[in-house]
């Protein structure tokens, strides 16, 4: 399906978004900012009072650090405080802070297991008092989707799933079906060269792999800044590098 201004096709994903979400006032929208990101998205940002996943675009540390400092970058544009559910105590604070969030605004929840991390999501959802509630899944079944999604719309509370892998076969559960509104994937790349020692602003390669009622997309980005925004690299913002379409795969 073609992207395209025909207002058709625009009233047709609408009615579609409509239906798949029961009918719910809609919560409004955390746009990206940057626009050639938001006219991919449906509603011109990600959709507040809803679910949202993130992983990593491999199985190393590099690519799930992407992934969280992602989160992180979506999570600081909101405006309040946030829930960040784990089981393992490996978050670096100061990483999440060069993203936006800082640590002032962040309540950290260690529990044993993943089952606990989803209770202690949809607990934070259901508060109604937060911006926004993060939890690292390995998996996330469709019943436990459900649920966080409709916490999430009933408080208006955005929420983030970023799975993360201990073994490369848990992986094979992204590629199930969940009641997530989007689904992303963030893989780091090459930092630009700089004209002095250095290293340059980091980049991702933000995959949107799956959007209701919206189409796939990917985006070569530089990583969030301390206001957690996002940056179209200079060389493709002025056209000098054209940016390669990649087709992504039907499992994820």
């Amino acid at each position: 399906m073609k992207s395209s201004g025909n207002p058709r096709l625009a009233e047709l994903r609408e009615r579609i978004a409509r239906i798949e979400s029961g009918e719910r006032r809609s919560r409004g929208v955390l746009p990206f900012g940057l626009e050639a990101v938001d006219r991919k998205v449906p509603g011109g940002g990600l959709a507040l009072g809803a679910l949202h996943e993130v992983a990593g675009g491999g199985n190393g540390s590099v690519h799930g650090a992407a992934a969280s400092l992602f989160a992180a970058g979506i999570a600081a544009r909101t405006s309040g405080q946030v829930l960040w559910c784990v089981t393992r105590a490996d978050l670096f604070a100061p990483a999440l802070s060069q993203a936006g969030l800082h640590p002032d605004r962040v309540i950290y929840a260690e529990v044993g297991d993943e089952k606990a991390v989803l209770a202690c999501m949809e607990e934070g959802l259901r508060h109604g008092g937060l911006s926004a509630v993060v939890g690292e899944l390995a998996r996330l079944p469709m019943v436990a989707s459900r649920r966080l999604q409709l916490c999430a719309e009933e408080s208006g509370t955005i929420a983030l799933a970023i799975r993360r892998w201990r073994r490369m076969v848990e992986a094979a559960d992204f590629g199930q079906p969940t009641a997530s509104v989007t689904r992303w994937r963030t893989s780091a790349m090459p930092s630009a060269p700089l004209p002095v020692p250095g290293v340059g602003r980091a980049r991702w390669l933000v995959e949107l792999i799956r959007a209701r009622a919206g189409e796939c997309a990917d985006f070569q980005l530089e990583a969030c800044d301390e206001q957690g925004r996002l940056a179209l690299p200079a060389d493709l913002a002025d056209g000098s590098v054209a940016a390669e379409p990649r087709r992504l795969g039907a499992a994820a």
